[in-house]
């Protein structure tokens, strides 16, 4: 008979989810699964969010612990001791709950027991060591990043931040259009009528589950900058 496991996936930004993050990490807990008779009973996944956060702010990590206390699930599963989290501080007051749940925790990559007892020194060694790199690598790399954006900043004046309108195709398109119409010499009021009623959508087409429309402050920006 298979053990029912939890796994338990995570990235840390936006940009990440449709990357190759996830499907390593699935990849990599199937492989432990296929390797020790286990079986996922359910996987709980972390959009963009940060392995500094604690259980209180992670959304899915709060409703596997949810689960947990409601079922006869005793293994968790994750890729390594960083998909837990980050900070060496997160990772054991996390790693504490589980123990107190009776919860084993396993790093699927290298087949560790990131939640095995106290009392065993070596072993607790062995995974506060894993954490501390990984946050030594997180504080390394947040460096890096920061470090080059304010490059990127001091060279075009510009580095995070919402990309003007005008950097799709589509949206030059409109652009153009735009300036067409006051070409012809239609204020700002009377082009975002048109617009709008030519099906022409803004960049975000719906908000809150309705659709958007053009205002004539935001012709006038565009206008402005073009």
């Amino acid at each position: 008979m298979k053990t029912k496991v939890y796994s338990y996936l995570r990235v840390s930004g936006r940009g990440q989810i449709t990357g190759d993050g996830f499907p390593r990490q699935r990849e990599c807990i199937q492989e432990y699964c296929l390797q020790n008779n286990c079986e996922i009973d359910k996987e709980f996944v972390e959009n963009g969010v940060s392995g500094t956060l604690d259980a209180f702010d992670r959304e899915a990590l709060t409703e596997m612990f949810e689960a947990l206390k409601n079922n006869d699930v005793k293994l968790v599963l994750v890729e390594t001791a960083q998909r837990l989290a980050r900070d060496l501080m997160i990772s054991e007051i996390l790693l504490a709950q589980f123990r107190k749940m009776g919860v084993t925790v396993i790093s699927a990559e290298c087949g560790t027991d990131l939640s095995v007892n106290d009392n065993d020194h070596t072993k607790k060694l062995i995974r506060q060591i894993l954490s501390a790199i990984s946050e030594f690598d997180k504080s390394c790399l947040v460096s890096k990043l920061r470090a080059s954006r304010i490059r990127i900043k001091n060279a075009t004046g510009k580095c995070e931040g919402r990309k003007p309108y005008g950097t799709t195709e589509p949206e030059r398109a409109t652009i153009a259009l735009i300036a067409d119409y006051r070409r012809q010499g239609m204020n700002p009021t009377e082009i975002s009528r048109t617009l709008n009623a030519t099906g022409v959508r803004p960049r975000a087409a719906t908000r809150a589950g309705k659709q958007t429309s053009w205002y004539p402050p935001m012709v006038a920006r565009i206008l402005a900058r073009a």
